[in-house]
């Protein structure tokens, strides 16, 4: 495997037409790390990787891999998808059903004319490092879903490439095998080293595998960060909200209960919430994030004075590891998760608390 370039991209903008696809972005990949592109639907995430895959052509910008521009819009420069030295890996995983496992694998290397002695050198350390071995010969079309992307990923990996694409690779496989396939390739990615770019919608996905996760909304940037940061300290309220599940607490600042880096504010209902700044500056009317699974639930109140409320439970639904319980909480409905099953009835009076540095102050929109 080569040296492991970084990806640059500046100032990139991709149109359908007169319609903008992705705004003006810009962002980097370090070299032999894995950047994940998590967004919804329509947000722009898969268009931008096939830009840098050399799959769609930008209105502008700039995307360099390592020392070499691939794509420049103001000097002219679009090196084909073949020439970029990439390997992309689809959500359809593109396995030809008529070919075995060694021919599928083998395929890219071929084209590339390599001899027969250097495909089946490289074809044998593809299928090892993905523990597929023992199928070399059977018929693509006799395997598993699971096992079909590791063929795929072991056909990316066949011709060492300098960055590996992925375009929601696990979507299609079942809930325990997309667990163990998030591992797998996160330990195989680790192995080789190579520059990573991960395009997703599923929050555990990118929180598992990734080192760096860039949130993209409507073809923009929401937020960069690795996944502590974007989970622990979301910067806007569409991070907030779409990166796991989140109270957004609206209400005025309460100035004179600030000090340093600590908040409150009062809701329309006149509870008031402390919360962290986390060096950002509030207006007059401020919104707080609370993790629902940061929040604690008690029949008895706990010790302490602050951010300790009286609430209602309203319904309780059962999610297997997880029970989430619904409160009212003055004039409003408050998510509380908590681990296994809980004893709750609904109506039954209970205490909600929270510590101050789990209520993070959201920018203003």
């Amino acid at each position: 495997m080569p040296d492991a370039p970084h990806i640059e991209v500046t100032d990139l903008v991709i149109q359908y037409g007169s319609l903008p696809a992705v705004s003006p972005v810009s962002f980097t990949a370090p070299a032999g790390k894995q950047l994940t592109l998590l967004g919804p639907s329509g947000c722009g995430k898969t268009t931008t990787l096939r830009a840098i895959a050399g799959l769609e052509r930008p209105a502008s910008g700039r995307i360099r891999i390592g020392d070499r521009v691939v794509f420049d819009g103001a000097a002219g420069i679009n090196i084909p998808a073949e020439q970029r030295g990439l390997s992309m890996v689809f959500q359809s995983y593109a396995i030809w059903p008529h070919m075995t496992v060694f021919d599928n694998v083998a395929y890219g290397l071929r084209v590339r004319s390599k001899s027969a002695a250097e495909v089946k050198e490289r074809v044998g350390h593809a299928l090892h490092l993905i523990q597929m071995t023992a199928f070399s010969q059977r018929s693509a079309s006799q395997l598993s879903g699971g096992q079909q992307q590791r063929v795929a990923l072991a056909r990316a990996c066949a011709f060492s490439p300098s960055v590996l694409l992925f375009d929601e690779p696990l979507s299609n496989l079942d809930a325990k095998l997309r667990g163990d396939m998030r591992i797998e390739l996160r330990e195989l990615q680790n192995r080789l080293g190579v520059t990573s770019l991960y395009v997703t919608h599923d929050l555990e996905e990118a929180l598992a595998m990734s080192d760096t996760i860039l949130v993209m909304r409507s073809g923009d940037i929401e937020q960069v960060g690795t996944p502590g940061e974007i989970y622990n300290f979301p910067r806007t309220e569409f991070v907030a909200d779409f990166v796991g599940s989140a109270n957004l607490i609206r209400g005025r600042v309460r100035r004179d209960l600030m000090s340093g880096d600590a908040i409150a504010i009062e809701t329309g209902a006149g509870l008031v919430v402390h919360g962290t700044a986390h060096g950002r500056s509030p207006s007059d009317e401020a919104c707080l994030s609370v993790r629902a699974v940061h929040f604690s639930l008690n029949k008895e109140p706990p010790a302490g004075d602050r951010n300790i409320w009286q609430v209602s439970v309203r319904r309780t639904v059962f999610l297997g590891d997880l029970t989430q319980v619904h409160v009212t909480w003055g004039d409003r409905e408050l998510i509380v998760r908590q681990s296994g099953m809980t004893s709750w009835k609904d109506g039954q009076l209970a205490y909600l608390s929270v510590d101050r540095e789990h209520c993070v102050l959201l920018e203003g929109q």
